[in-house]
């Protein structure tokens, strides 16, 4: 079943699914779970497919776990020691495009759930060929058409690579949302040498810099850090040393937790910038969220420990991913995966026996789960 498993990741790496490409993957998990019922739904070029399947003698399930995930992946870039789309292994690491994020995790979720013989209920995999891009058709519009099907899973478990610095040390009970912006501080272009008959809108924010530029909107909670505004790029002038700017444009974003929104951000600005001529745009491009099923998070837990005998850090960092599809349709979702250290990075890898042990800790929380909801 090992090899089985690794020759199957190798199938997959070597496709060249660039985001939204698919290059016939699904064909192939289709292939390794063919006792399984197929929802496919493509639009605007994404491919995205749902196979599940019901393991209660008498139809009537008591739980319904998705496990989801893509299998697009970014550009490889130059400078490999191995070909991007190889899937070669050399000394027990396989390199290649993808195979942390996350065609290792999506492999082993596939033969996790391929062993299962017996399930209280429905077992399902939820796959998008446009996370690593806009989203916009992906996870989320499956979830819609699930939705209007009455069909949503209970529970959900994205195998985005978590892991720090080994395998199960991390997973992800929550996220940070994503609030976009951009402030124009208006003023009145002229010659430097007269700036008497300017307004500069430079000299006007250089003294509000540090009441915006990395400050904590909030103090953050037990789950969260603080919410941080970060400044990307400060934009003014013609690009000559002679004439002042006529405005001035400042991007920015906010990673922020449930203490902060878009509301709140937006009456802090106003409140630094009152007595300026400004405009502002805000958009928030993902919600905060958190999963409370305790049951979830420990049955995560417990296979973690019985399988690398890891204590397992529960944590909402990082930047966002689809489990927040998951959790604004009301699924309780967590997140696991393989190491992250090497993600959209030149020679990506792994371990083999991370990913094998990976698929150990999904058969685990497979049977966890059940037990805790039965």
């Amino acid at each position: 079943m090992q090899n089985d498993m690794i020759d199957f990741l190798i199938q997959i790496l070597q496709k060249e699914s660039i985001t939204p490409n698919e290059c016939g993957i699904f064909d192939l998990i289709k292939a390794e779970l063919s006792d399984f019922e197929v929802i496919r739904l493509d639009k605007n070029g994404v491919k995205n497919i749902f196979l599940y399947k019901d393991f209660s003698a008498n139809k009537n399930p008591k739980i319904h776990l998705c496990f989801a995930g893509h299998i697009d992946v970014v550009p490889s870039g130059e400078g490999w020691s191995y070909p991007p789309f190889g899937g070669v292994i050399d000394n027990d690491v396989i390199y290649s495009r993808g195979v942390c994020d996350m065609k290792g995790g999506v492999a082993s979720f596939v033969y996790a759930i391929k062993e299962v013989k017996q399930f209280s209920g429905i077992l399902s995999i939820l796959l998008t060929s446009d996370e690593e891009g806009e989203g916009i058709y992906g996870t989320k519009i499956m979830l819609e058409h699930l939705k209007n099907i009455d069909f949503l899973p209970d529970f959900a478990l994205v195998a985005e690579p978590t892991s720090n610095k080994i395998l199960g040390d991390v997973v992800k009970i929550g996220r940070r949302g994503s609030i976009n912006g951009r402030l124009k501080i208006m003023g009145k272009q002229g010659h430097v040498a007269y700036p008497n008959k300017c307004i500069n809108p430079i000299d006007l924010i250089a003294p509000l810099l540090p009441k915006l530029s990395n400050i904590a909107l909030d103090s953050g909670d037990d789950n969260f850090l603080e919410s941080r505004l970060i400044i990307t790029n400060i934009k003014s002038g013609m690009g000559v040393v002679n004439v002042t700017p006529n405005d001035l444009e400042i991007m920015f974003n906010v990673r922020n937790n449930p203490l902060t929104t878009q509301e709140s951000l937006k009456r802090y600005i106003d409140n630094v910038f009152n007595l300026l001529p400004y405009s502002l745009e805000l958009k928030q491009s993902s919600y905060p969220f958190i999963t409370e099923s305790k049951i979830l998070i420990e049955s995560i837990k417990s296979a973690i420990m019985e399988v690398v005998n890891i204590d397992c850090k529960l944590d909402t960092g990082g930047g966002t991913s689809d489990a927040r599809y998951f959790s604004s349709f009301g699924i309780e979702v967590i997140e696991l995966g393989l190491l992250n250290a090497s993600i959209h990075a030149i020679d990506e890898n792994s371990k083999i026996d991370d990913i094998i042990k990976l698929r150990d800790i999904f058969s685990a929380f497979i049977k966890k789960l059940e037990i805790s909801i039965e």
